[in-house]
């Protein structure tokens, strides 16, 4: 039995130029064990390796590296090796590659494409961007309901080499319309004999390929399933999407929603990678945005200037105040958002998530209070700080304004999401930086409000 090879033997293999030893040395790897030592690897090295792999091997490699490798390997492979294992490479990898590329090395590919892999490519590229059509592959066992299940298990061993999964097969009728989809495991447990009808239910989940791919990631939650049929409008099989390229779809959702989230722009690229030019582009914008949004907070600071004057003390406890709001707005708009994101809440239970909004922004705002008032006791009473003869009211200004605020706060984290989600814009623009710029200024409001109400006559 073969010991599997470690990185430092390969490493070794390649500078001692032992490439007959590397080459029987890499058949011993699997293919995300392979993508792990390119990662570790120097251009150089590489290549080397790449070059070595299997055909079937490297195909499999190749639809697993990061979009810059590959965009490496094309630039420097033959372009027979280019063209070998882009006919090898599932249509559905291979679109998403393409669609990264430049408009002139895209034409040139396809060009190294057999006729076949070329008419479905074009066909895939022809979809939306981001349609459930760019993500199918035409590679599936579709079968005919007439047929037993002995037929069934002679053409998947004729023709299954070639189909993306084989967890699910698709029956059709002499038209292509899909009809039902059936788990292999019922073909493998039933009597050879049996007709294809009998173990149908004709219940099954499909996407449209024009539908949106965020949509197709909701289906594949709900349905906990490997692979779902695609189908046109009139229910024509086109091909399938599996649970892998959903995955991807996720991740990047997933972090442009968190890039979002932290008040800038996604960055549609890794950290490490994108121009730093372009990373400062794509967050300044929101930066400025945010700066102009704080000038009111020194705007409405200016307003109450006067009451500044007559009780500094009120000074002291602004950013204690703002912070509090601006917090309970992030937190709020990170709910929502996530909760939205997992089809938890929708538009029209906006209702539901305000109430429970005012009952947790009261709640959370008492404890704040409270703690609040006590810190201003504590103080006062150990002789940290003294506050006057009027600390009672003081406390009860700040206690007040932290009920008030943070109260504020949780409804405007809660309902911008679904306000901007209703007006046909992304929830996650309403980003917890903004919530907090807009809570930060409103704030100040509440503040200076309960101030007058409590300390008028006394210390204004």
């Amino acid at each position: 039995m073969n010991q599997h090879p470690t990185t430092d033997h390969i490493t070794s293999l390649i500078q001692e130029g032992e490439f007959f030893k590397l080459k029987e040395a890499l058949k011993l790897f699997e293919p995300n064990e392979v993508v792990e030592l390119l990662e570790q690897e120097d251009e150089r090295e590489q290549l080397i390796i790449f070059r070595l792999l299997p055909l079937r091997l490297a195909t499999e490699v190749f639809e697993y590296l990061d979009l810059d490798i590959q965009k490496h390997f094309l630039a420097n492979l033959s372009q027979e090796k280019i063209s070998d294992i882009l006919n090898e490479m599932s249509p559905d990898d291979r679109t998403a590659l393409l669609e990264f590329l430049p408009d002139d090395l895209v034409r040139e590919l396809i060009q190294t494409l057999s006729e076949a892999e070329r008419k479905v490519t074009l066909e895939l590229l022809g979809y939306p961007e981001y349609s459930v059509g760019r993500l199918m592959t035409p590679d599936y066992i579709a079968i005919r309901e007439n047929w037993t299940v002995q037929q069934v298990l002679d053409y998947i061993r004729r023709h299954g080499g070639q189909s993306e999964t084989l967890s699910v097969l698709y029956v059709t009728d002499e038209r292509g319309v899909l009809i039902d989809d059936i788990r292999i495991r019922e073909f493998l447990l039933a009597d050879p004999q049996k007709r294809v009808s009998e173990l149908m239910d004709r219940r099954y989940v499909q996407l449209r390929t024009m539908q949106d791919q965020e949509e197709a990631i909701e289906v594949f939650r709900r349905n906990d399933r490997v692979a779902l049929p695609v189908v046109n409008d009139e229910g024509v099989l086109f091909g399938i999407v599996t649970i892998d390229d959903i995955l991807s779809i996720r991740e990047e959702e997933d972090t442009e929603d968190i890039q979002k989230l932290g008040g800038s722009e996604a960055l549609d690229e890794p950290y490490l990678t994108i121009a730093l030019p372009k990373m400062i582009q794509k967050r300044a914008g929101w930066l400025v945005i945010l700066f102009l949004g704080e000038m009111f907070t020194a705007t409405a600071m200016g307003f109450f200037e006067g009451e500044i004057e007559k009780a500094v003390v009120l000074a002291l406890f602004v950013p204690l105040i703002i912070s509090s709001g601006g917090n309970a707005g992030s937190q709020a708009t990170s709910l929502i958002i996530r909760a939205m994101s997992l089809g938890e809440i929708t538009i029209g239970e906006w209702w539901r998530v305000m109430r429970r909004e005012i009952l947790s922004g009261l709640a959370l705002g008492g404890i704040l209070g409270l703690v609040g008032f006590l810190r201003i006791l504590v103080w006062q009473l150990s002789g940290l700080k003294d506050y006057g003869a009027h600390w009672p009211l003081i406390g009860l200004t700040v206690s007040f304004s932290l009920l008030g605020i943070v109260l504020w706060g949780s409804l405007a984290g809660s309902m911008l999401p679904l306000l901007l989600k209703k007006l046909g814009f992304d929830p996650a623009t309403s980003s917890a930086p903004f919530v907090a710029t807009l809570v930060d200024v409103t704030g100040l409001v509440i503040y200076f409000s309960f101030a007058t109400l409590f300390l008028s006559g006394t210390l204004l």
